[in-house]
């Protein structure tokens, strides 16, 4: 059976595989949205959509592009930057680079927790939510906001243990380090049956190792 350290790390590293999976599904999900706020601007502007209804409406029909000055703009700029922070987010969960990360982003780095990823991926689902989209960019989103909650209630529980406690390479060498301390307590009994049993054949007890370089 194993320890309970080891079913903690295996846990953390599942709710990061998890978490890994929501920002690629919304990192892909937004690049189709944004793909079809094109299409749509571009029928608007052919004369597509030249109805009253449509040209009064508060959105371009079938798109999240609002009907206002810049507002091709503002959605496209929307959407390359929720793709520039999944990316980040990504790289922040695998760990790498994580000089880069402990130097300029501190709170994605390995000495903080995951309160503070929590937070950025609830504001990016957030973000996806607050506009009417088709079913791929609604359930990423929601995905990625019920990650978000898990990992901040994750950073409230471990706070900044939390990365070095799900660390791959940190698990390694506590494992070598229980595995040594295991070793030490086997050797122990050994070495005292081979001290009792030299001593019932009559060889000094003090010096076991010599008497056995003898024989």
């Amino acid at each position: 059976m194993l320890p309970a350290k080891a079913y903690v790390f295996i846990g953390l590293n599942a709710v990061r595989t998890v978490s890994i999976i929501a920002l690629l599904l919304v990192f892909s999900s937004s690049i189709l949205v944004m793909v079809d706020d094109i299409e749509a601007v571009n029928a608007f502007v052919d004369g597509g959509s030249n109805s009253t209804s449509t040209i009064n409406s508060d959105y371009i029909q079938n798109s999240t592009v609002p009907n206002q000055p810049a507002g091709v703009f503002w959605a496209v700029l929307n959407r390359l930057l929720i793709i520039g922070q999944t990316v980040v987010l990504i790289l922040s969960e695998l760990g790498w680079p994580a000089g880069f990360f402990d130097y300029y982003f501190p709170v994605l780095g390995s000495d903080f927790g995951l309160g503070a990823l929590g937070v950025m991926q609830c504001l990016i689902g957030a973000s996806v939510l607050s506009h009417f989209v088709k079913v791929f960019p609604l359930v990423s989103g929601f995905f990625l906001f019920s990650i978000g909650c898990l990992n901040m209630l994750i950073g409230l529980i471990f706070r900044e243990r939390a990365k070095s406690t799900r660390s791959i390479l940190s698990f390694r060498d506590r494992a070598d380090d229980m595995l040594s301390s295991l070793d030490k307590t086997k050797e122990i009994p050994f070495s005292k049956y081979r001290m009792d049993r030299d001593a019932e054949m009559g060889v000094g007890v003090k010096e076991p190792d010599t008497a056995h370089a003898r024989t």
